[in-house]
């Protein structure tokens, strides 16, 4: 079902209204949010193309042809609570004056990530996100979860290359007391 171009508008305002309305998250942040989903994505014409839940596997993983996603959690936002406290380690007064760590903790499951990859809160913020949505679908999924779908899949390519390898030597052994190299 196609829409007109102001009902999309529409929908976008509404959701810029609905961030006076939070108060587990941070209304600036998902204002912002917003706004760049609207800049990418201005040629949208279905209702259902302008989400904006969190979904695992669209950065993550490359190998998107051969896992399943289909069990993988989604969040709200208001299950989320965010704290952002200052971070620890090397870097001196960046680190010790800046509250650039994010905690992030997931409510109905109490589940906590902790993220200061980055100096940068806002991309500590989405690395936070992705790290909890994996953590998750690691507790929920277990052995069906992305992340051991993609350890089952590089365990499989090592053991190919290394099949090739023991191959390869095999052949060049035979070879060589063919030609009395050996």
């Amino acid at each position: 079902m196609q829409i007109a171009k102001t009902e999309i508008l529409r929908l976008y305002k509404n959701l810029m209204l609905y961030s006076k309305s939070l108060k587990l998250t941070d209304p600036s942040y998902f204002r912002r949010r917003v706004a760049i989903e609207f800049r990418n994505n201005r040629s949208l014409t279905k209702i259902e193309d302008i989400t904006f839940a969190y979904k695992k596997g669209q950065a993550l993983l490359p190998f998107k042809h051969t896992i399943d996603y289909s069990k993988v959690p989604k969040i709200n936002e208001c299950d989320l609570t965010e704290n952002f406290v200052r971070g620890s380690g090397p870097g001196g007064s960046a680190v010790n004056k800046n509250s650039n760590c994010v905690v992030l903790t997931h409510i109905p499951s109490g589940t906590v990530v902790k993220c200061h990859i980055s100096r940068c809160q806002d991309e500590n913020r989405k690395l936070a996100r992705e790290m909890i949505i994996a953590k998750l679908d690691e507790d929920l999924n277990g052995d069906n979860s992305v992340a051991a779908q993609k350890k089952r899949l590089q365990e499989k390519k090592y053991k190919k290359s290394e099949y090739k390898k023991q191959k390869m030597a095999k052949l060049k052994s035979e070879w060589k007391k063919r030609e009395g190299l050996a």
